[in-house]
């Protein structure tokens, strides 16, 4: 079994990480050493990651699927150095971290529900939202319907009207 954990690190390790492990025979070893390397849990670090969490603010200009992937990574970066969140937390950072347009959606998550709220919750919403948004304006960008009237016509103001019949003959 060691050998085959060992396998499937080596094959998801390239360059650098890879030549910094080739030696470690047992996978406790060799994530050791991973971990070392690569999770610095100085002061200068955790600071820099709690003001990543404290300071993230999503833009109207980045699609919100895009930065729920940066707030989790945040997140999980957070979570393994400095200290795990409870997930009312994350909720509430999240909440905090939206745009203006979406004062409606945060009054609505935080105060028109009883008990806590998750942070799965307000992503699914997020993105149901987010879903809703895109399909409205699928539907409306179809133009079906529009009727597009360029410049004045022939009989429509010019004093002249219609010909009748008798005139044309």
């Amino acid at each position: 079994m060691n050998d085959k954990v060992v396998s499937v690190i080596i094959l998801c390790l390239g360059g650098k990480g890879l030549r910094e492990v080739e030696r470690e025979t047992t996978v406790v070893s060799m994530w050791n050493k991973l971990d070392s390397l690569y999770t610095t849990k100085s002061l200068a670090h955790r600071q820099c990651l709690k003001r990543q969490l404290y300071f993230y603010r999503m833009v109207e200009s980045k699609p919100i699927m895009e930065q729920l992937m940066e707030f989790n990574k945040i997140i999980y970066d957070f979570a393994n150095i400095v200290m795990n969140l409870e997930d009312e937390d994350k909720a509430l950072h999240l909440l905090c971290a939206l745009p203006r347009s979406f004062e409606n959606f945060k009054g609505t998550m935080l105060y028109g529900k009883e008990g806590t709220i998750t942070l799965e919750e307000v992503q699914a919403t997020l993105i149901t939202k987010d879903l809703t948004k895109f399909k409205e304006l699928k539907c409306d960008d179809s133009g079906e319907g529009l009727n597009v009237s360029r410049g004045r016509s022939e009989n429509i103001g010019n004093g002249k009207g219609k010909k009748s019949r008798s005139n044309l003959g």
